[in-house]
């Protein structure tokens, strides 16, 4: 692949950088000039500058990235805890994937999920923090390259078919995936073994990357019969296993797999049948407790219809079905038997920020309480960030009806919270602390970084007026036993033009450090932390 596009990664002209600015070194991929991206703000963003009304809308947040690659020391402002980049202590990295090119020859994309991936590394070790951004070359990001157009289907683009012909060869494409992205710009994940994974909703989009050169290693390849072309773009990693969801739009449901750390071997758990129809709800992303697998199933569904003829649907690839129902399904992670599964209000959830087991007196699970950053029953989500705290109780006791409630009031994050993360060593247990993207107002996108205590109901957040925070991350200090005992990373877009990674302190949620890059970066999505023993 990197055949195909032969670069040479360099750092910006000299006059982008003061006398303060990081050192900076020239990395050589191949032959050729560097490729850099004009920094245009893009139809990508037109909703999100829309709604942002004087938030600051001619961000780097909103425009392609200015190069394909850079790598190089970050100035640091502020003071860096000890144990986060001192020798002898928990050094490590922290990775972000999301949309870095929204533009391809003079076509720019219309949707955030459709721009091409860029991975963004911050290592901290030595007493320092070195960053790098890179491209990654999918086959969906070369081929638009070569052809001045997107030629796989994305999120929001969907090239037309020209004949009878194409349209057949189409319909037969959607079935094996080979017209759809493999463009993994979701998640990053390491794996239980050492391995890290790149992905969004294509099952072909998974590719392993190597966490210091950014560059990738190669598709991952699974080692199974299992098939499919769709599959959650949120993955639940462990040191032992992988578990996903795969849905399945010829006999509507969702396959429940694991695959054990060191395997590319996924093996099913068990199978939910969907209780609405005419297909599966969209699959972004689902939750799991100690014992269990929740598999929501929402009345935003797959769009059949608009993968066949390929056309885009109301809502992209889906269809707003209120009457279908809106369910909840809960499935024991040891027997693949579903225990539970309810009916609820619609809603309508991308992304779930945690799950655990409610006990009775006697320890038993009597519930599953569920949190998601919660859209109120709307799919216009998709366009527009008006975004909740909900809160989904489960009973077990064979109930036919669960129970939403607003998790905390909206507006003590701002009345928009999405993007949430917590301290991965409560996943699928009771906690208290999840970190996420709120909007203050009159802004309609992330404009707030807030910590929410879900046991007083309150939240504290960060504010710097004009910037875009992206996800925060929570890294744990090492030897902590209070849950909120470490530090909040963010990568930010500045008014000014500029980009750093935020650091705050976890417990009192105070600026402690910004490690600058040498220019701002594009608003992204998901990451995680890299140990330094990987």
């Amino acid at each position: 692949m990197a055949a195909l596009l032969p670069t040479v990664c360099s750092v910006p002209k000299a006059a982008i950088f003061l006398s303060s600015s990081p050192r900076s070194r020239q990395v050589h991929l191949g032959s050729g000039p560097a490729r850099r991206h004009p920094a245009r703000p893009v139809r990508a963003t037109i909703m999100a500058e829309e709604a942002a009304g004087d938030c600051g809308t001619k961000l780097s947040a909103w425009t392609s990235v200015r190069q394909e690659c850079w790598e190089g020391d970050l100035a640091v402002e502020g003071h860096l805890p000890a144990w986060l980049v001192l020798p002898l202590f928990e050094n490590g990295t922290y990775l972000r994937n999301g949309p870095g090119l929204w533009d391809v020859g003079d076509r720019a994309f219309h949707h955030l999920f459709d721009g091409y991936a860029t991975l963004v590394r911050v290592s901290f070790r030595e007493g320092r923090a070195t960053g790098a951004h890179r491209q990654i070359e999918s086959d969906a990001y070369v081929s638009a390259r070569e052809h001045g157009r997107p030629v796989l289907r994305e999120f929001s683009q969907c090239p037309k078919p020209g004949s009878l012909l194409d349209r057949v060869s189409n319909a037969v494409g959607i079935l094996t995936g080979a017209v759809l992205s493999d463009n993994p710009n979701s998640a990053v994940l390491p794996l239980g073994d050492g391995r890290v994974l790149c992905l969004a909703e294509t099952t072909k989009s998974s590719v392993l990357i190597d966490p210091v050169t950014l560059c990738a290693i190669g598709k991952f390849r699974f080692a199974d019969s299992l098939g499919g072309v769709i599959q959650s773009a949120h993955p639940i990693v462990t040191e032992s296993e992988l578990l996903t969801v795969l849905p399945d739009l010829a006999r509507p449901g969702h396959l429940v797999v694991r695959m054990e750390a060191g395997s590319n071997e996924r093996k099913v758990i068990g199978r939910v049948d969907c209780r609405g129809g005419p297909t599966p709800g969209w699959m972004h992303s689902f939750a799991v407790t100690e014992n269990y697998v929740v598999v929501p199933e929402m009345p935003l569904r797959y769009s059949a219809s608009s993968l066949i003829k390929s056309e885009l649907a109301p809502f992209y690839v889906f269809e707003w079905f209120p009457a279908s129902g809106s369910y909840m399904h809960v499935m024991c992670r040891s027997t693949g038997k579903t225990v539970a599964s309810v009916e609820l209000p619609p809603f309508m959830a991308i992304h779930f920020i945690n799950a655990y087991e409610e006990k009775r007196e006697d320890g038993q699970a009597a519930a599953v309480i569920v949190d998601c950053c919660e859209h109120y029953g709307n799919p216009a989500i998709i366009e527009t960030l008006r975004v909740g705290v909900g809160r989904f109780r489960i009973p077990l006791d064979g109930s036919p009806f669960g129970e939403l409630e607003t998790a905390l009031d909206p507006e003590e994050h701002g009345r928009g919270m999405d993007m949430c993360s917590i301290n991965p060593a409560y996943l699928g247990r009771e906690y208290r602390y999840a970190y996420g993207c709120g909007a203050r107002r009159p802004c309609n996108f992330p404009n707030t970084i807030a910590k929410i205590d879900l046991v007083e109901k309150t939240a504290k957040s960060w504010h710097e007026e004009g910037a875009v925070p992206s996800e925060p991350f929570f890294v744990a200090r090492p030897g902590a036993t209070d849950e909120d005992d470490g530090v909040v990373m963010s990568i930010v877009s500045a008014v000014d033009g500029d980009g750093y990674v935020l650091v705050l302190d976890a417990t009192t949620f105070q600026e402690i450090a910004r490690a600058r890059f040498p220019y701002g970066l594009p608003y992204g999505f998901h990451g995680c932390w890299i140990p330094e023993k990987i």
